[in-house]
Parts: C-alpha cells; structure tokens; sequence
C-alpha cells in the first residue's frame, strides 16, 4: 500500500466542518495542538496552503489569554504552555511570529519553572517533563533560550532517567517512549545529550517494536502509530534509526490509513484522528518515504524552519528515497 496524499490532505482541510458534531466541542481543549498537528501534516506532504494561513492566524490571536500573556487552547480557556508551544509553531510556519508579545510570553514560561526544576503547564501546577519540553522548545524558537536556568532544568531531567536509560513523566514515575522523546529532545536543544545513557535507551526503544512492525510506548504494550514519531524522533537524534526494522514499521503505518475518508488511525481498521495523522506521517518522513518533506524530530517541524532559525542538532533521519 502507498501513501494516500490526495486523501489526507482533504481529511485535515475538512476537519473544521464538523462544528455540529459533539465530539467537535468535546475536544475544544485540544483546539490549538489540533491546527499545528494540522498544518504540519500538511508542511510534511508538501500541502501546507490547503488550509487559508489568514483564517489560521486569525484563530490563533483569538486564543490569546491578555491576563496571562500567553496562549490557550481555545478562545476563552486559560492560558496553558503546551497551547502556547503550539501557536509558536504555527506563527513561525506562517510567518506571523510578530503578532507575539514575546516579552510576556518570557515571563509566562519562565513562572511555571518550580524550584525543582520542573515546569507546571498552567497556573493550576499539575507538573510533567512534557511541559519542560515545551518550556525549553518554545524558549529555543523564540531566541530566548538564554533567560533559562539550564542546569536546574538538567538536573530535573537527570532525575528522570530510569535504569533502562528511559524518562517517566515526573521522578521516579515508568519509562515511557513519548517521555523519553521529550527529554531526550528538550537535551538536545540545550546540548546536552551526554546526560543520556545511549546504549542503554537505543536499546530500549528497539524494544518497542512488535512482531507485525508497529511499535509501543512500553513493554507489553499494543502497538500505535503515534510511537512511529515518539520511538523513531529520539533514535534519529541519537543517530541510531538503523536500530530498527524500517520497512515493517512503515508497512504498519501504511496499513493503519483510510483508503474511504482519509486519515490515519492508531492501528489498522481503527477510525482515523488528526493526531495519529500527524505522528504517522513524521515517522514515514524520518524512515525517508519518497515525496515527503523533511521533518525536524527535535521540534517536530519542518527541518528548512529550522534551520533557517539557525537551530538544527545533529540528528540523522534515513536517507530520502526516490521511488
């Protein structure tokens, strides 16, 4: 089976047509992370223009929390760092970024920072190195990486790292392949990639693939597709994707889309969500699927952004083939 291109396209452009379905305002909370999910599944298939960028930009100011200076998910919800990561995102792939108040958005990331080290997404203080991630990631895209204090950050991540060489989401807390990412990636940003035990976590993320290509988040797990991007971001940055079978996990991601709507699902004959799109589709960009842009798995963005910015690391996604 071959990508369906044409198909996903149409899938994300007509996901905002569903405003009289429940299951639309339901997932109200997940409105910002949903149009960047969007918009960088489109960047990676070469469709980015599919969706209209003054609508797009529009909506993100809409969700500009003045209290908090920073951005939420939806209009009216508070303010939340993993929402305001995301509009970071989609200003800078649609050369907005000087709507931001950067200055207020420093302030905002910078008081989420606990004495631990730690970062809590919201006022509210639930606490996740999810949120160092993308405390250290909106920092680096905004050039503003210098205001944090680096070391308490490290050494809040140090305190994560587990005997398999993998990150749980607080201290003490189970290795999990979409925690190992964060950190691993949150290290990478700040140059730091010696606080990993490499042979160990390579290791450990080989591990997560199955029998029939997919891989999981941890042991005895099932597998999805969204781990395509979590498992294969962090052996891209530590140069060891050759680690695993590549062209059983890209049957798997293939196998999981919908050849009727579009889209693709957590695991084959599942329905299909903006988010397993997304992560899908980065995971075939790293495995080097022909006709797709290259993808940045440190940022999970477009790499030419990136390395306009001057930020690339030193990661090594598989060579992209022609056919």
């Amino acid at each position: 089976m071959s990508l369906l291109v044409l198909q996903h396209v149409e899938y994300i452009r007509t996901l905002g047509d569903s405003k009289h379905e429940l299951s639309y305002h339901l997932s109200a909370h997940l409105r910002m992370n949903a149009v960047y999910w969007g918009l960088t599944a489109l960047s990676i298939m070469g469709h980015e223009d599919a969706l209209d960028r003054d609508e797009m930009v529009d909506f993100v100011m809409s969700c500009w929390d003045e209290e908090a200076g920073a951005f939420s998910a939806h209009p009216d919800h508070d303010a939340h760092l993993l929402s305001t990561l995301s509009a970071i995102q989609i200003l800078l792939m649609q050369n907005a970024l000087d709507r931001v108040d950067i200055d207020r958005v420093l302030k905002f990331i910078l008081s989420l920072q606990k004495p631990s080290g730690v970062f809590a997404g919201d006022a509210y203080g639930e606490t996740d190195t999810r949120f160092v991630y993308c405390a250290v990631n909106a920092l680096s895209l905004l050039g503003k990486l210098d205001a944090l204090d680096v070391e308490k950050t490290v050494a809040y991540i140090r305190r994560c790292r587990n005997f398999d060489g993998g990150f749980g989401h607080v201290a003490g807390a189970e290795s999990h392949a979409s925690q190992v990412f964060v950190c691993v990636a949150a290290l990478a940003i700040l140059d730091r990639l010696g606080e990993v035990d490499q042979p160990t976590l390579c290791w450990w993320l080989s591990e997560r693939q199955r029998p029939n290509g997919g891989l999981n988040g941890r042991p005895e797990k099932l597998e999805d597709v969204c781990y395509s991007f979590w498992v294969l971001s962090a052996l891209a940055i530590l140069d060891k994707l050759a680690w695993i079978d590549s062209s059983k996990l890209e049957a798997f991601i293939l196998s999981a889309q919908d050849t009727e709507s579009g889209g693709i699902a957590d695991r084959p004959g599942d329905m299909p969500d903006v988010f397993h799109t997304i992560f899908g589709l980065a995971g075939l960009s790293l495995l080097g699927y022909p006709g797709l842009v290259d993808l940045d798995p440190v940022y999970c963005m477009p790499a030419s952004i990136i390395e306009n910015l001057g930020l690339r690391k030193g990661w090594k996604a598989l060579q992209r083939r022609t056919s």
